[in-house]
């Protein structure tokens, strides 16, 4: 299983209209090959920005999610919104015996 952290930065008063369009990207995720779960923050210090935690099957299934038309659609109003482009780590977890 990988985590795959998403920080995005809002324009000012976006996020109201932020809120709303991530719903339909919640919507389309739920049905991608390989997503198990994932939950949406909003940094206490600063509502601006927010930060996605999913988690994966594997680097495959993520790397198909981000690459598909379906995501570029459903991210086309939520980039518009962006102060600065998204942040994206991929991680992996490592055993640690």
């Amino acid at each position: 299983m990988i985590k795959v952290i998403i920080e995005r930065v809002l324009a000012e008063d976006m996020e109201t209209t932020y809120d709303n369009e991530i719903r339909k990207t919640l919507a389309a995720i739920m049905a991608a090959k390989g997503y198990i779960s994932g939950a949406s923050y909003t940094n206490v210090d600063n509502p601006n920005i927010r930060t996605i935690i999913t988690d994966w099957d594997n680097v495959g299934c993520w790397n198909r999610w981000y690459k598909s038309q379906t995501r570029q659609e459903v991210n086309k109003t939520i980039h518009l919104m962006l102060k600065q482009d998204e942040k994206i780590k991929v991680l992996m977890s490592q055993s640690l015996s």
